[in-house]
């Protein structure tokens, strides 16, 4: 797999383990009072008498071990040496690269056709002459 498959794919690994830590926290969390004038919370549920402290951690380091692997392979990822006006020329050179190959595309599309229409012609003709029964001209 290439280094940018690799790279759309951590985060995306980096974004479901985001979703996932923020969505068990919103779940898990117990209430918390937000100031002495208002009443205490009502306790949290817990099923099962789980503890859900050691959740959150776990959670938190893989998020922080997929970060460090993104970064890994940003890290390994080729560095251009070349400035901004090297880039440019080699892009001009790319572009003068394709106009060449899309020229003679063309006249190989244009050969094809003036080809398949010297086909249809004597395919017609063929068809012609059965059709008529006539004996088929010779050049």
């Amino acid at each position: 797999m290439d280094i940018i498959s690799q790279l759309q794919e951590q985060v995306n690994l980096i974004a479901n383990l985001a979703l996932n830590t923020v969505g068990t926290l919103q779940r898990d969390a117990p209430p918390n009072r937000l100031s002495p004038n208002y009443p205490e919370p009502p306790p949290h549920p817990t099923e099962d008498g789980a503890n859900f402290s050691e959740e959150p951690k776990l959670m938190g380091a893989s998020l922080v071990k997929a970060a460090k692997q993104f970064d890994l392979l940003v890290a390994s990822l080729p560095i251009s040496e070349t400035g901004e006006e090297a880039q440019l020329k080699r892009i001009a050179e790319l572009q003068a690269e394709n106009d060449a190959v899309g020229q003679e595309l063309q006249k190989q599309l244009e050969a094809a056709e003036k080809e398949l229409n010297q086909v249809q012609e004597l395919y017609r003709q063929a068809t012609d002459n059965c059709l008529n029964l006539k004996k088929p001209d010779v050049n």
